[in-house]
C-alpha cells in the first residue's frame, strides 16, 4: 500500500533588515538555517546568507530601483515551483517583508495556490537609520506619529502621491515622514512639499543604512536636492522629514559641514 503525505506545502517570508546581520531576529535567522532554498533580494548581504547551512541553494532574485530586475511573476512562479517539489522554501528580502517589500502580494498569489506562508518580520531601514543617528521617529514635543511611504512612483500617474496634500497633514497632525526610494525624485519631492511645508523644516537622508558605508547628511528641505547632488547620495537611502531632527540641524548648524559617517 502506497501512504501519500498530505503535508502542505510552505513558505516562510523571511525580513531580513537593513542590512546588519546583528539586526536579524532569532526567529530569522533559525527560519534561515532551515531552508533548503533561499530567494535572496538584491541588497542581503552575504554576512545574512551565511546563517544558511552549506548545502542550501542560494537562488538571487534581486529586485532593485533604477536596475534589471527579475520579474515578480517568475520570482513567485519559482517560490511554488520549490514548494510543491518538497523544499523547505524561504524568501529572503530586504527590510522587512510587508513594508514595500512585495510580501502582500506573494502572500496572496501563495495561498491562491495552496501554500502555506509564515512570515517573519524585519526591521526597516526608516526606523534603523534614524536610531542610528540617536533620532527618534515619535516625540511627544515634535512628533505625534509617523508615515512611511514610497517616492517611487510615476509623477503622471493617476495614483501618485498627493505631496502637497500629505506635507499640510505632517505639519498639521506633527508626523515624521520616511520616504523610501525617493533620491531619483528628489527635487520632485522638495518643490511639491514646499508648497505645504515650511523651507526650514529638518530633512535627514541616510545612505546605505546599518552598513559599515552607512553615510548621512541633514539639511532643511529646502536644500535637499542640491544636498543629495552635492554629497553623491543615491539609492539605497531612506529620507525623513520632520522636527525630530531639529536639534541636530542646529548642531549641524554650529559646526563645519560635513558628510557624516
Amino acid at each position: 500500500m502506497t501512504i501519500h503525505s498530505h503535508t502542505q506545502p510552505h513558505i516562510t517570508l523571511v525580513g531580513a533588515g537593513p542590512g546588519d546581520p546583528e539586526l536579524l531576529t532569532l526567529k530569522a535567522v533559525k527560519a534561515i538555517a532551515s531552508a533548503t532554498v533561499l530567494l535572496v533580494d538584491d541588497l542581503v548581504s552575504d554576512a545574512i546568507t551565511a546563517h544558511a547551512t552549506p548545502t542550501a541553494r542560494i537562488v538571487y532574485v534581486g529586485k532593485r530601483g533604477g536596475c534589471t530586475s527579475t520579474p515578480q511573476a517568475f520570482i513567485e512562479k519559482l517560490m511554488v515551483q520549490e514548494a510543491l517539489a518538497g523544499e523547505t522554501v524561504v524568501r529572503l528580502k530586504g527590510g522587512d517583508p510587508f513594508i514595500f517589500g512585495r510580501g502582500g502580494e506573494e502572500v496572496a498569489h501563495l495561498q491562491a495556490q495552496g501554500i502555506a506562508v509564515t512570515v517573519i518580520n524585519g526591521i526597516t531601514s526608516g526606523l534603523a537609520g534614524v536610531t542610528s543617528l540617536g533620532i527618534p521617529l515619535t516625540h511627544r514635543e515634535h512628533a505625534h506619529g509617523v508615515v512611511f511611504i514610497t517616492g517611487h512612483t510615476k509623477q503622471d500617474a493617476s495614483d501618485s502621491v498627493d505631496w502637497v496634500a500629505l506635507g499640510q497633514t505632517a505639519i498639521q497632525a506633527k508626523l515624521t515622514l520616511v520616504i523610501y526610494m525617493g533620491v531619483s525624485g528628489a527635487a520632485h519631492l522638495q518643490n511639491a512639499l514646499l508648497h505645504s511645508m515650511p523651507a526650514h523644516t529638518p530633512v535627514a537622508v541616510i545612505h546605505q543604512v546599518s552598513l559599515p558605508t552607512q553615510r548621512h547628511v541633514v539639511c532643511e528641505l529646502q536644500h535637499l536636492h542640491d544636498t543629495i547632488v552635492r554629497e553623491q547620495l543615491a539609492s539605497p537611502s531612506v529620507i525623513v522629514i520632520g522636527d525630530v531632527f531639529k536639534g541636530l540641524l542646529e548642531l549641524q548648524a554650529s559646526q563645519p559641514t560635513k558628510l557624516s559617517a
